[in-house]
């Protein structure tokens, strides 16, 4: 069994990867190598948004339960609540761009912007990084993050604005080069429609909102929110909401060392039976049985 270092996931603010000159800021953009440190335990998981740029070395990055193979050049993008792990080799080097949704958002008259990018709150739960094989693409982003980093420490009167509007260029950039495969169109009413419900869940899972709770603050139907549901991913609302259920809990199984009543708890169920009960429903065998296994 891997080891727990921590009682619970820790999901980190941006200010810890801040230091003072930069603490009140909604951004950083910085260089990825071996000498980057900042003392995080692993996995964890933010409150902002992550772009992460690597042309050199090798390693695997872990998001959620997706292991994926890192083969640069390549960009990993992570969402706010999503848990990460990184195993990077000594020669790793790179950029990586963290934010706010307040910070991209400032001035832009389509709220949704984040949501359309096919690479944030994927409506299949699952984020693999794009893989870059043209050199003009490569050298286009490297571009825009040394630029990144030469702004940030420059520290000019409109240093916002140009950071802003380097992001805003890198994810657009990435969004044209990103393959959706078999999804619908990023940006279609359908998918803004589950990404808008997967951020809710994201902040609520812990409440157990029901279907109609959650229809209410997006100010539709509970059956047209079903419908929606179903037709882009396939299931119904309340398996998108027992997904979200499951995976923290086989995060908290894996990288924890709550119990499984400690886990109930926290997760808000009544009580340890029902919690196992429902766990085996889905899984095929219970939470003390999972997390032996893993």
């Amino acid at each position: 069994m891997q080891q727990k270092p921590n009682k619970n996931i820790p999901t980190y603010s941006l200010g810890e990867f801040s230091t003072p000159e930069t603490r009140s800021k909604m951004y950083r953009v910085e260089v990825f190598d071996a000498r980057r440190h900042f003392e995080v335990a692993y996995p964890h998981r933010h409150d902002f948004y992550e772009v992460l740029f690597l042309n050199q070395g090798s390693g695997i990055h872990i998001i959620d339960s997706n292991e994926y193979e890192i083969r640069p050049p390549c960009v990993f993008f992570m969402s706010p609540g999503q848990a990460h792990k990184l195993k990077l080799s000594h020669d790793i080097d790179g950029y990586i761009l963290l934010f706010t949704a307040e910070f991209y958002l400032l001035g832009q008259a389509n709220k949704n912007k984040l949501l359309e990018l096919p690479f944030f709150f994927s409506v299949e739960q699952s984020t693999p990084p794009l893989l870059l094989n043209n050199t003009d693409d490569v050298s286009f982003l490297k571009t825009l993050f040394e630029r990144g980093v030469k702004e940030l420490i420059n520290s000019h009167s409109n240093q916002d604005d140009i950071i802003r509007s380097l992001l805003d260029l890198i994810l657009q950039t990435c969004n044209n080069l990103y393959p959706l495969g078999n999804t619908n169109s990023g940006n279609s009413r359908s998918n803004l429609i589950v990404k808008s419900l997967l951020l809710l869940i994201e902040d609520n899972y812990r409440n157990n909102f029901s279907i109609k709770q959650y229809a209410d603050i997006m100010n539709i139907t509970p059956n047209h929110l079903t419908q929606v549901v179903r037709k882009v991913t396939g299931k119904t609302s309340n398996q998108i909401i027992h997904d979200k259920v499951i995976l923290e809990t086989k995060r908290l199984l894996i990288h924890s060392d709550m119990t499984v009543t400690e886990i109930a708890d926290y997760m808000s169920f009544a009580d340890q039976s029902y919690f196992t009960k429902f766990f085996k429903k889905v899984v095929g065998i219970t939470p003390a049985e999972y997390r032996k296994k893993v």
